[in-house]
């Protein structure tokens, strides 16, 4: 174990430093934003195995943890900082959507400072953080641990902890008790009110249900053509570029997707593909998919996002990755999509010289693969669409040659969760993807997919599942240029 090496700045000569541990990229990405706007500087990791290993490598000045994650939960995490003599002075506040009191009792076990509970307002979070920072622990309570025997639930736990460890755990108990009692009595008002309206409405109700039925029939036959338009805008069957040759899968979880894929020449030179991951489930999800779909797709459009013309005579432009991610952001504010975001991975192939230009925003990395190489994932990260206004995009390029190839998938496949849940991970997504390297294109994407499902078994991935890949053909299999080809949406 490499010692830690302790700083000879005072805290006010130097920037505090937070470490995060949740398994979650959106959620660690908002928190690491809010932190770094505070001034912190900040570390992320995504597991508590992980957390531990980069705390004793650079000891940090507060640690907020999740509390449900992979590989080490957040409270043997917090034991292991706890134990840890280099580390025990170091503040732990947990963060989980549980407020049970065996919760509160597991986190005073496990040696917390704090327990905050999700949903969670982000300047009450700083101020809990900023509380814990005014007063080290190492200075709070000196010599005052106390051990409690505490059994709940049957069972018994032996809780060390200074009482100041104590008082701020029961403060956040008794803040969450304060919040669900206020709930409560917000319910309680609602319900009165609805009792008195439903006494008037008694009267109406048959016609009332009539309509709601007819509504019903309405959404279902709504629901219904925008699945047959999301299908649609789907790459078509006979689609064959000469230049690339590509490959898909997508497997909604429900009738309608939050997901969405496509790839299409732009102009006698280059290709685009892309997929999207909206975030949550159900309809809503779904039909804002179908709108980006709409939207990304209709490339043939004046108006559209990946080409652009100067005048009506001027030649055809590319729209540049990082443009394309930008104005996507400045159209669907998550304000103005009742809360909800996508994320996007988009790229640009130019056939000829074979630059690949790309963006990812939100979304989980591409994976490339060199003619006879090993998988491997190449650099792309930035915020989600929607998720914050007016933040710039970075774009990412990389030369391809003859037999390389390049996957595009949604977050359905490395967290696909089996019976157990366990997750898929990005491991064993590179593990199947090497095993199957040699086979066909489809084949690999067609053996990634039966990986994730069987993983999934017996009841089946519970997300959308997306994968898109594309080859680069050798030179004498391929024409010079891209020919000019429709999706189906222009032909209908």
């Amino acid at each position: 174990m490499n010692p830690v090496r302790p700083s000879t700045e005072t805290p006010d000569q130097r920037s505090l430093v937070a470490l995060i541990a949740e398994d979650s990229r959106i959620q660690a990405k908002i928190l690491e934003h809010r932190l770094q706007q505070a001034g912190y500087t900040v570390q992320v990791a995504h597991d508590g195995a992980a957390a531990l290993e980069m705390a004793r490598r650079h000891k940090p000045d507060v640690i907020i943890s999740d509390i449900e994650m992979p590989r080490m939960t957040g409270y043997e995490f917090c034991r292991g900082v706890k134990q840890d003599p280099n580390l025990r002075d170091v503040p732990v506040i947990l963060l989980s959507t549980l407020s049970e009191a065996v919760d509160i009792i597991k986190g005073l076990d496990a040696g917390a400072d704090n327990y905050v509970t999700k949903p969670y307002d982000p300047n009450y979070l700083l101020a809990r953080v900023q509380s814990l920072l005014a007063e080290p622990v190492s200075e709070a309570d000196p010599g005052a641990e106390t051990e409690l025997a505490v059994t709940l639930g049957g069972q018994t736990y032996h809780v060390k902890s200074g009482r100041r460890q104590v008082l701020n755990l029961l403060v956040s108990t008794f803040e969450n008790a304060v919040e669900k009692n206020r709930e409560l009595h917000r319910l309680n008002e609602q319900l009165t009110l609805a009792k008195e309206k439903l006494q008037l409405w008694n009267a109406e109700l048959a016609t009332l249900n009539d309509k709601l039925d007819s509504a019903n029939q309405r959404m279902r036959h709504s629901l219904q053509a925008a699945a047959r338009v999301q299908q649609s805008l789907l790459p078509a069957a006979a689609l064959d570029l000469p230049a690339v040759r590509f490959a898909w899968k997508y497997t909604p979880c429900d009738e309608l997707a939050g997901d969405f894929l496509n790839y299409f020449s732009l102009d006698e030179k280059h290709v685009a593909m892309f997929v999207v991951d909206v975030s949550g489930h159900g309809a809503a999800s779904a039909l804002l998919a179908v709108a980006i779909g709409r939207l990304l797709t209709s490339h043939a459009s004046s108006s559209s996002l990946l080409v652009h013309r100067a005048s009506e005579t001027a030649p055809l432009e590319i729209t540049p990755p990082r443009e394309v991610a930008a104005e996507l952001n400045r159209r669907f504010p998550m304000e103005s999509q009742n809360g909800l975001y996508f994320t996007i991975a988009y790229g640009i192939l130019n056939v000829e010289t074979r630059e690949f230009r790309y963006v990812v925003a939100g979304h989980p990395p591409l994976v490339y693969v060199p003619q006879g190489g090993s998988p491997q994932m190449i650099p792309g990260d930035g915020f989600a669409i929607g998720m914050i206004d007016g933040i710039d995009y970075d774009e990412h390029s990389l030369t391809l040659q003859p037999g390389d190839r390049l996957y595009f998938y949604s977050d359905g496949v490395p967290e696909a969760m089996s019976e157990k849940l366990d997750l898929f991970t990005d491991d064993r997504m590179l593990g199947v993807l090497a095993e199957s390297g040699s086979a066909p294109l489809a084949t690999t994407v067609e053996s990634l997919f039966e990986a994730v499902r069987t993983w999934c078994s017996p009841v089946g991935p519970k997300d959308d599942v997306s994968i898109l890949s594309c080859e680069i053909m050798a030179p004498e299999s391929q024409s010079p240029t891209v020919s000019l080809q429709q999706n189906r949406l222009f032909a209908e």
